[in-house]
């Protein structure tokens, strides 16, 4: 599942984010959803979210077990 619809991502799923820093090479990393910052319901390039790490990114797949 891609992450450009706020309503599929909560607080407490894992996800996979790219970082400001990554977006040129695509690395993407792993980790919990803490926050969600992006207000709108949709975002093109993935809702942007705060990790329980303190790392901020948009995410590009929904992780699912």
């Amino acid at each position: 599942m891609n992450g450009q619809n706020r309503k599929d991502i909560k607080p407490g799923l894992e996800v996979d984010i790219v970082l400001k820093k990554d977006q040129r090479s695509g690395k993407r990393t792993r980790g919990i959803v803490k926050d969600i910052l992006t207000n709108s319901s949709f975002h093109p390039h993935g809702i942007k979210v705060r990790l329980k790490d303190g790392q901020v990114g948009r995410v590009q797949e929904i992780v699912t077990k």
